[in-house]
């Protein structure tokens, strides 16, 4: 039976991932266990999922109130997540429950070291919050595409970093606040041709892909410097905080601003598939990867039922000829 399952921290940090899987399983039976929460909230950090351990830890804080590990998890995850003021408030009220802890001790040294190198730098106050900032991705055949929800951002204030297999950037907002991004890629990019620009709407970053095959997600696996990586939500920007805003409907008003921008030839008919493949259902898009991928890029359909019966055969204009290189 899942309730006497025991998962102690040794058991996580040997494979974070099986034990992730098996503490869904438990709670799924017994959403109310403060202790399987917050050792959930361990395997999470392990995977550098910071967002969903800040809510697992927060929602065993709520259960029971007095679990030190609680908040000691819940500073790790804010610290992680850059949002060292929340973090050392965290490990504040750990240590104030249990001052013998040295974890806490620690931990609070290096926030505070790290606000003072802030302030040394310049900053006349201390982000307390994440900027609250959507992206998302789609690829076709040859390209991968990132895009940075980002209204009227200045050229000069965009740097875009374009690795093997490491995507950062980083944008100032009119608060005054950096954006940053960092993703460890799935599988490689060509740098040299690679590029991103700046628009009313959005940044948007295209990678070259090193080989025509479809990426199943866009990030992997990989350990990088100084993560302020932020994981992906479907309508919520990952916080400490319990804020929330509506994506899907600033989203809708960006894309309406799109609508508007002038484009013609071969931008406007890309920017045409883009917005079907960004708008489709899952067989919609599997229909178009398999229709452009089989043909050569010279078919793309969106009917699944029919694309997914046979092999789409090369069908390219009547003024040219195909020739397989």
């Amino acid at each position: 039976m899942a309730s006497n399952r025991s998962f102690t921290d040794n058991f996580i940090a040997e494979d974070p991932k099986r034990a992730l899987e098996e503490l869904n399983v438990a709670l799924g039976e017994v959403s109310d266990n403060a202790e399987w929460l917050c050792q959930r909230a361990y395997a999470h950090i392990l995977l550098k999922d910071y967002n969903r351990a800040i809510n697992d830890a927060m929602k065993a804080q709520q259960l029971q109130p007095g679990m030190v590990s609680a908040f000691l998890r819940t500073g790790i995850a804010e610290y992680y997540l850059n949002d060292i003021a929340a973090a050392h408030k965290s490990f504040t009220i750990g240590q104030e429950l249990d001052g013998s802890n040295e974890s806490f001790d620690m931990w609070i040294k290096i926030c505070e070291e790290k606000m003072a190198t802030q302030n040394q730098n310049g900053s006349s106050k201390l982000q307390t919050a994440a900027p609250h900032v959507k992206h998302d991705w789609y690829q076709t055949e040859s390209e991968v595409t990132v895009t940075i929800m980002v209204k009227n951002a200045k050229k000069e204030d965009v740097s875009v970093t374009i690795e093997e297999k490491q995507l950062k950037a980083v944008v100032k907002l009119p608060s005054g606040q950096d954006y940053c991004l960092y993703i460890h890629l799935l599988h490689s990019v060509v740098p040299e041709h690679s590029t991103y620009r700046v628009l009313s709407t959005k940044v948007e970053i295209k990678m070259k892909k090193t080989e025509a095959i479809r990426w199943e997600k866009l990030e992997g696996e990989g350990i990088l410097p100084d993560v302020k990586h932020f994981s992906h939500s479907q309508n919520q920007y990952p916080s400490s905080s319990h804020y929330t805003r509506n994506w899907d409907k600033l989203v809708g008003d960006i894309k309406e601003e799109e609508k508007n921008e002038k484009l013609e030839g071969d931008a406007a008919l890309n920017k045409l598939f883009q917005q079907i493949y960004s708008d489709g259902s899952d067989e919609v898009k599997r229909a178009m990867n398999k229709s452009f991928t089989e043909s050569g890029g010279t078919v793309l359909s969106t009917n699944w039922t029919d694309v997914g019966k046979r092999k789409i055969d090369v069908n390219p204009p009547d003024d040219m000829e195909w020739k397989p290189y």
